[in-house]
């Protein structure tokens, strides 16, 4: 029987339980997971140590803006004090590619120091909600997300991740899977006005280390306080508002802006620019959410054990049992083969196995295409391709090149059957693709969420000639067609 060696568990044979009980997430040797740090899970937590590391971060963006106030900031001066690296030992986030996030760049470094002059300028003296919180930059500008707050509060929290490791791996990990390391940017060294280096311990892994992660830091698919909730909450917010002159001026500036028979976009932007006009009623939001932060803890904890339930449980189950009844890890004769018996196993693992419960939240499909993507890597294990994730040719990425050599590659391309360009696509980028990569062979999967969304790929498909097309693969992602969730 093969031996997986997908997970930390596997790598380092250690019983899961004993990470578990050790209050840590058994993360993926092979791919990020999809989830993150959220900064109010320290912020509301009861154990002193979590609060004072969210001291420690407000602390740090005190400093910015005292110093972003002060003026003068070189781009040098930016680079060391607001871009981080992604702390990729982790394994956590939206990577296809391994655990090689793309980090917090100069465009998040711009965005903060712009935002520690207006929404950040009252830190520390909020007259509304209860605390200070990171999370206020992802509310204004819509480009700052859950991975850049995640990749945020990590490198701020870094010593504690390495110390909370270090304690694991000495307690149970052997002498020969430990070493040690000198690690970059550890804490910030408020008297230098730069980071400091250490040394740990830590486990062993290929040329690096593995760093732990306690799992109730950790949440899936989008921090407690988030811009989606900020604008799906705005008429909740504003009939609350305790001052009725300010509550007059918000609604009477936002029926001035919003257009006749707005469209759900148009809705969305108004709101976004009430925001904008209004920031203080960015405070009410927040201290609502703070009011409501019993429940972060329970809807992030549960969460972690969905991912964990399906990106781990179930997919060591059945992949134990392809080892153990099929010739499924054979080397195939080639890539196309070898791809598409990876699509079979990925689209048994959603339609049969529980799997289609990643792609939603509070009942609702999130249609993300990296959801199924970082699925799928992970199903590429005990091979002989080579699996290269983004793979590009010149002519745009395509989401994953599998090769044995220059002369066999197969491309493989997910899409969503809701994509406005799915026609096109089918039509023509696979084709563009295949000559890109000096290759005739690939595959198109394309993940429905409906009855609706499934005869609408079906109509592409006649309409292109293609419904019986074999290179085509279509995943059922329906939850109404599937057994309950105690039953999957």
């Amino acid at each position: 029987m093969t031996e997986l060696q997908i997970y930390f568990s596997d790598y380092f044979h250690v019983p899961p339980d004993t990470i578990e009980n050790a209050g840590a997430f058994n993360v993926s040797l092979i791919n990020d997971l999809p989830l993150f740090i959220d900064p109010f899970l320290l912020f509301n937590s009861e154990d002193a140590e979590y609060q004072a590391l969210h001291g420690g971060i407000i602390k740090y963006l005190r400093f910015l803006r005292d110093k972003s106030v002060q003026g003068g900031i070189t781009v040098s001066l930016l680079k060391n004090w607001y871009m981080f690296s992604e702390v990729k030992e982790t394994w956590l986030g939206f990577s296809r590619k391994g655990n090689k996030g793309s980090g917090l760049g100069l465009e998040f470094a711009r965005a903060l120091d712009a935002s520690l002059n207006s929404i950040f300028s009252d830190f520390g003296k909020e007259k509304v909600a209860r605390g200070s919180h990171l999370e206020k930059v992802c509310l204004i500008r819509d480009k700052v997300g859950r991975d850049n707050i995640s990749d945020f509060t990590t490198n701020l929290i870094k010593e504690y991740l390495l110390t909370f490791t270090q304690t694991f791996a000495r307690d149970h990990l052997r002498a020969d899977q430990i070493k040690k390391f000198r690690v970059e940017r550890v804490r910030f060294n408020y008297l230098t006005e730069s980071w400091d280096r250490a040394d740990f311990e830590l486990p062993a892994f290929e040329d690096s280390f593995v760093i732990l992660t306690p799992r109730d830091m950790l949440t899936r698919d989008d921090t407690w306080i988030n811009r989606r909730d900020l604008l799906g909450s705005y008429e909740q917010i504003a009939k609350a508002l305790p001052d009725d002159q300010l509550r007059a001026q918000v609604n009477n500036y936002f029926y001035q802006i919003l257009p006749k028979d707005a469209k759900e976009e148009e809705y969305k932007a108004a709101v976004a620019d009430v925001f904008r006009r209004y920031p203080q009623l960015i405070e009410y939001y927040i201290r609502m959410k703070e009011d409501e932060g019993d429940q972060a803890q329970a809807i992030s904890s549960e969460r972690v054990k969905e991912t964990e339930y399906l990106f781990i449980k179930k997919l060591v189950e059945f992949t134990q049992t392809l080892a153990a009844q099929t010739s499924f890890y054979a080397t195939p004769p080639d890539t196309l083969t070898e791809s598409r018996e990876r699509v079979a196993f990925l689209k048994s693992v959603i339609e049969d196995k529980g799997g289609y419960r990643l792609f939603y939240v509070d009942g609702k499909p999130i249609k993300r295409e990296v959801d199924v993507q970082i699925l799928f890597r992970l199903a590429w294990y005990a091979t002989p391709s080579d699996v290269s994730p983004e793979a590009n040719a010149g002519r745009g990425p395509v989401d994953f090149k599998i090769s044995r050599g220059a002369k066999d590659k197969t491309l493989v391309e997910f899409k969503l059957a809701s994509n406005k360009q799915l026609k096109r696509n089918l039509e023509k980028q696979v084709a563009i693709y295949e000559k890109a990569h000096d290759t005739s062979k690939s595959l198109k999967v394309i993940l429905y969420f409906s009855e609706a969304e499934y005869q609408s790929v079906q109509k592409v498909l006649k309409e292109l000639g293609l419904a019986n097309d074999t290179s085509i693969i279509l995943i059922d992602a329906r939850s109404d067609n599937k057994p309950s969730a105690s039953k999957a």
